[in-house]
């Protein structure tokens, strides 16, 4: 649907744990030697990568300078880069994240950012406008993978609507019926409907020694039905979420879906090359879940 490369997306997270599991210090040597590596074994056959910010900014400036090296690598390389920054603020302070991330004229411009709308879907008016202007793309959390998520993003409106409905609704409207997505998109977490104090998940240890859950039940507080954009899915492998999830998450917008994956697309590390052959059966899952 998004490129010929399928919607497949690799995070490039230089987290701790995943930096020891490779045998590599936790810092910036250990990050840089990840996140290159990384680049070189994704940028060149997914149609996605999503840094996450925060595990570059950790190291000080010399992290941000290898973030600004993995989006160039990475989109020389010919994929888009979704950076995971979840800004969100008002007036001229979300005009200067939207510069930093959407102006091509910045070091860290990328192809579309992660944002928070919990200040009013109207305090991200300045990165809509810039992602407009520049072809960009802006994606915003509306139900995320968090168990903790649903305390806000599930609670009732006035009008009867879960505050997650109503943000997937107002970025609808916004995109209208243009043609083939409207820009703005929004984060989907595969594990909705997954929370252990409800005892309808089961927990295990991830590759890791990560606590993560495993969906069982849909999620029915949302409907994708008339939404017209991405939909950037988190919490796939390590998080629990499994391609098959995606149909009981998405419903009708699943071949709107962008599945994202870090850690099990990591394991296979440090060789390039048994990174790229997690990456292909990933795909191939992907693919088949989507419709693709």
């Amino acid at each position: 649907m998004f490129t010929a490369r399928g919607p497949l997306c690799a995070g490039i997270d230089p987290h701790g744990a995943v930096l020891q599991y490779w045998g590599l210090d936790d810092d910036l040597a250990g990050a840089e030697r990840f996140a290159l590596t990384m680049v070189e074994a994704c940028a060149g056959s997914v149609g996605f990568v999503k840094p996450q910010s925060a595990f570059f900014e950790r190291f000080g400036s010399g992290g941000v300078a290898l973030l600004e090296r993995v989006i160039a690598d990475s989109r020389r390389a010919g994929a888009l880069v979704i950076l995971d920054v979840k800004r969100g603020d008002i007036g001229s302070t979300m005009a200067a994240y939207a510069q930093a991330y959407l102006d091509p004229a910045s070091p860290l411009a990328v192809d579309a950012i992660t944002a928070s709308p919990f200040l009013g879907i109207g305090s991200l008016q300045p990165a809509f406008d810039l992602a407009a202007a520049h072809g960009k793309g802006v994606f915003v959390l509306a139900r995320t993978s968090n168990p903790e998520g649903k305390q806000v993003q599930l609670a009732k409106r006035r009008d009867g609507k879960s505050v997650a409905q109503g943000i997937i609704d107002e970025l609808a409207a916004l995109n209208g019926d243009a043609e083939p997505l409207g820009s703005l998109g929004v984060v989907m977490g595969a594990t909705v409907g997954a929370c252990a104090t409800e005892g309808e998940a089961r927990l295990r240890e991830s590759t890791y020694g990560i606590t993560h859950t495993t969906v069982q039940q849909r999620d029915t507080a949302h409907d994708l039905s008339e939404f017209n954009g991405p939909i950037l899915v988190p919490g796939m492998g390590a998080q629990g979420g499994r391609p098959s999830d995606l149909p009981r998450v998405l419903g009708p917008a699943v071949n709107f879906a962008i599945p994202s994956y870090s850690r099990q697309i990591a394991q296979p590390g440090p060789a390039a090359a048994s990174i790229r052959g997690a990456i292909e059966a990933l795909q191939e899952e992907c693919r088949a879940a989507t419709g693709e």
